[in-house]
């Protein structure tokens, strides 16, 4: 049975949202394209009509006007909006320009037809479209005050048609006044529709989920256009809770710090640098530069229930990790690390002192988040055999579809419960341990691969070497764990795992389906495996005798999102859309009919 739970299907939907929503140019090519669309474009319908050596000189006045039009929107108008920069103003521009070029090459054919004067009416049309689409842009996203938004909706479609205005006064005079009414009317007609269709998203918020809608769009706009992410982390500030954080992590230590596998009780999410996204490879870089070692962070026991709200947040899990790791470690001995399955349930067990480090996987089966109570329940089943705590991860490194793990949950039990008995059971002897990163230069967040690269922990106890890789990425595709198992045999490790931190740092960047490619997606997989075991074999030339400590404490109250909270947003987003979609063609129709009908009376 595969089942997608509601939380993970509407941040998928959000996510998808997220992460293709428009293209946009580069400036010199929206240069270009308005210099082709206005001199080239405006004045051939122009002299198709009215063949003149004035309808060159309208197409590279509009083509000037737009220029500088801009340039006084992005430098001086909205210089301290950060969304707004020269690029975006004129990617607007160009996309407007598109529009109008359409009702004047529809009013060039019909002239013919029905005369001269329909391509004037199906000009100021396409002043009406384009004045539309920049009111609906700027009210959505600026974050100007309403007058400087007023003054980059129109500075640039005004200053147009004005132009148009004294070029069409010389042919039709008669119609002068009403030209200038409907150029005054449009963008009353078009502010007050635009009123009506950001009122009903806001309100859909409000109402339905408890939420400032408009609010949290621009925030995501933001945040997606320019990674700024404190705004949107402030709207999840406000709206979060305060949970209190367990940590924990395993060190090991020779004459100075090896390595260590840290795992706080955070789901690294929701998307991009928002939340938590960023922790696994922010903690990560962190312990590595301060004790000089190369550490890991794989996934917790745990779901989205647990995202941080901010890089406050995040900052203080940092902080109290690196403070509490300066404990010395004590455990001399370590067992061998043993296997179990059960089903489609396979654990990892190797014991430390008295501390069981334990990874669950399902894969080939798809292996996502696992609710916190398996993780209780195996602290108490170690306990119950004798040790004094439990390190227990997702290894996270399967995904095809989302399967409903409550299907696996009895298997799960059951193999932890073998995995920790075989484990006791075997004696314990000194160890080494050794550890290294790569950052592989090819691949990038948009491929899947976080900023903390590919980190391999080599235990060695007695004759069995063993790798812990752990990649920085959110999931992998299908049997690409048993590839880099099957390297990792070749070059004579005895038994190894594979992780990934489940980061949501490259989540909300491409388009697709899941909004984010898994580790192996878009991969070379041969270069993938290649770093995989450089970076397995450099831990294995560092190999040292070394001792264990693991430690555990609580960061208290740190503001965290929640899950039903979480839902909510990312539900509101995509519900949103999908409302605007819904009621965008009847307001804006409705107000095309007006200007249609205004029209009509000249």
């Amino acid at each position: 049975m595969v089942k997608e739970t509601s939380l993970n299907k509407s941040m998928n939907s959000a996510q998808k949202h997220y992460s293709s929503m428009f293209f946009l140019p580069s400036y010199k090519k929206s240069l270009l394209a308005i210099a082709i669309i206005c001199i080239l474009g405006v004045s051939t319908c122009s002299f198709a009509l009215f063949p003149s050596v004035n309808s060159f000189l309208l197409g590279i006045t509009l083509f000037a006007l737009t220029i500088t039009a801009d340039f006084v929107t992005s430098e001086l108008v909205l210089k301290s909006d950060p969304l707004f920069i020269p690029r975006r103003i004129l990617a607007m521009s160009f996309y407007g320009w598109l529009l109008w070029l359409g009702f004047l090459a529809l009013g060039a054919v019909l002239g013919y037809v029905f005369g001269a004067l329909l391509l004037v009416k199906l000009s100021l049309l396409g002043f009406a479209a384009v004045v539309t689409l920049r009111i609906i842009v700027f009210a959505a996203v600026s974050y100007a005050t309403k007058g400087k938004q007023i003054v980059a909706m129109l500075l640039q479609p005004g200053a147009c048609s004005l132009t148009f205005l004294v070029f069409w006064q010389t042919l039709f005079p008669a119609i002068t006044l009403q030209i200038a009414l409907f150029l005054l009317f449009a963008p009353i007609f078009a502010y007050a529709a635009m009123a009506i269709f950001l009122s009903s998203i806001d309100r859909l918020g409000k109402t339905a989920y408890s939420l400032p809608g408009l609010r949290l769009f621009r925030a995501f706009m933001l945040n997606w256009v320019t990674d700024a992410n404190e705004p949107l982390e402030k709207e999840l500030e406000e709206m979060g809770e305060n949970a209190d954080i367990e940590v924990k992590l395993l060190k090991f230590d020779a004459t100075k710090p090896k390595t260590a596998i840290i795992v706080p009780q955070v789901h690294p999410g929701p998307f991009k640098n928002i939340g938590s996204s960023l922790l696994p490879s922010l903690l990560k870089k962190s312990y590595d530069s301060s004790y000089n070692c190369s550490s890991c962070v794989p996934l917790g026991i745990l779901g989205h229930e647990l995202d941080l709200a901010s890089q406050p947040q995040n900052n203080r899990i940092v902080a109290q990790v690196l403070a509490h790791a300066k404990v010395e470690a004590q455990d001399t001995l370590a067992s061998p690390m043993v296997r179990a399955i059960v089903g489609s349930a396979l654990a990892c067990c190797q014991i430390f002192g008295d501390t069981a480090f334990l990874s669950f996987s399902l894969a080939p089966q798809t292996t996502e988040d696992l609710p916190q109570e398996l993780g209780r329940i195996v602290t108490e089943k170690a306990r119950k055999l004798g040790l004094k705590n439990a390190l227990v991860v997702n290894t996270h490194n399967c995904i095809n579809n989302v399967v409903d793990t409550e299907l696996h949950l009895d298997e799960l039990e059951r193999v932890a419960t073998l995995s920790l008995q075989k484990a006791v059971d075997l004696p314990k002897k000194s160890f080494k341990s050794g550890s290294a990163t790569v950052y592989p230069a090819e691949f990038n967040l948009k491929a899947g691969m976080g900023t903390g690269g590919i980190t391999a922990v080599v235990v060695e106890v007695e004759n069995q070497k063993i790798a812990y890789i752990v990649i920085d990425g959110n999931n992998m595709i299908p049997h690409l764990r048993e590839k880099i198992l099957n390297a990792l045999t070749e070059l004579e490790f005895d038994a190894a795992e594979v992780f990934t931190t489940d980061s949501h740092a490259v989540s909300a960047l491409v388009t697709g389906r899941r909004g984010y490619h898994p580790v192996g997606e878009v991969m070379d997989h041969a270069t993938l495996i290649h770093y995989v075991g450089e970076a397995a074999k450099e831990a294995e030339a560092n190999l040292e005798t070394c001792k264990a400590q693991h430690i555990e404490f609580i960061v208290p109250q740190v503001r965290v999102i929640g899950e039903e909270r979480l839902k909510s947003v990312t539900t509101l987003v995509d519900k949103g859309l999908q409302k605007a979609k819904r009621i965008i063609f009847p307001i804006f129709g409705a107000e095309g009919v007006l200007l249609i009908l205004l029209l009509l009376v000249f």
